[in-house]
């Protein structure tokens, strides 16, 4: 008897998680639903490699107008298309612009997966969840290493509605026994990153500075330190939680720390520039309450799913570089130091 057909619902599917999960799940063979907000402006670039097809009745990925906020247009969309999974990846995801709109990020993060879940409760559907969660929710740290029992201390609007999703979801599994996760993933990077994000600021800005287009690039704190990761291999630390017998929560982190400036001094050694004649301060980019360590424990994980990172950080800054090179024509082998 043929295996009954997968289907996921993934909201945020045009940012760079809903992007690298959408192929990740095609491959796997899955109708692939994702919830996109109805806008003046596309912004389906990181998806539209996928979607050359999707006209085609044969295509199995969807696109489907609505919002978080709407729970009875989410409703409907429970029933209308029936997913086994969902994963709920749409948010307000700048830590800094959280302090700007604080109600926003906390309606779009807290009260949208409020919502999502009891779609899900009310529609009677019974997929598997998985909830974003972030490092930031560990916020002012009072361990040197986080693991899925660390306390929570959040130190911003963002952490915090995150702590309030997450909270959320633990209520939905105990109080009506729906398989929900809470996946908390350490900071993850790539090429698809939004050049908001001081990664892919750093290496499109080198990138930018090697084709003569711009001269300098302005940078806030260097001397956070974070736990990077490479986006796709995360997501597939995702889908292995949602296919556990029993719902739990995982961290998912590569457990090495490296700050800011470090990233900016690999991404500037490797395209020969000096970081004193490029780099200026903004004091626009620095936090009202700034987390300065994050590094995650992932022996969970690494027990529960058997999985482990494979790209560390020098080869995370190079493949960055090395896109963001090529996104203004340069080819990296001739601008960037070898391998």
């Amino acid at each position: 008897m043929r295996e009954a057909q997968r289907v996921a619902l993934i909201t945020g599917i045009t940012g760079q998680d809903g992007s690298y999960l959408a192929e990740l799940l095609l491959a796997k063979g899955y109708d692939v639903h994702g919830l996109i907000r109805r806008s003046s402006v596309f912004n389906t670039e990181r998806i539209e490699h996928l979607l050359k097809d999707s006209h085609d009745p044969e295509s199995r990925l969807h696109l489907h107008y609505g919002d978080l906020l709407d729970s009875s247009s989410l409703r409907r969309l429970m029933e209308d298309i029936r997913p086994t999974e969902v994963y709920n990846l749409a948010a307000q995801t700048h830590v800094r612009v959280s302090f700007d709109m604080p109600e926003y990020t906390a309606h779009t993060i807290t009260v949208g997966t409020t919502s999502l879940l009891e779609a899900i409760h009310q529609s009677g559907v019974r997929p598997r969840f998985y909830q974003a969660g972030s490092s930031e929710m560990y916020g002012d740290v009072l361990e040197s290493t986080q693991n899925e029992d660390t306390p929570f201390r959040p130190q911003s609007p963002y952490a915090a509605a995150k702590v309030g999703a997450h909270m959320m979801v633990r209520v939905y599994r105990e109080a009506y026994d729906l398989f929900a996760v809470n996946g908390t993933l350490f900071n993850h990077e790539s090429p698809r990153r939004s050049p908001s994000f001081v990664t892919r600021k750093i290496t499109r800005g080198a990138a930018r500075i090697l084709a003569e287009l711009d001269d300098s690039i302005y940078l806030g704190n260097l001397n956070a330190q974070r736990d990077w990761g490479y986006a796709p291999e995360y997501m597939g630390a995702i889908w292995a939680m949602l296919q556990q017998d029993t719902p739990e929560d995982f961290v998912i982190a590569t457990g090495e720390t490296h700050s800011v400036r470090e990233f900016l001094e690999e991404t500037f050694r490797l395209a020969r520039l000096d970081v004193a004649s490029h780099v200026r301060f903004d004091s626009v980019y620095l936090r009202p309450a700034e987390v300065n360590l994050l590094r995650g424990d992932a022996s969970r994980a690494k027990a529960r799913l058997g999985w482990e990172p494979q790209t560390r950080f020098k080869q995370l800054v190079r493949l960055m570089l090395e896109a963001d090179c090529r996104e203004v024509g340069l080819d990296p082998n001739s601008v960037l130091l070898p391998a």
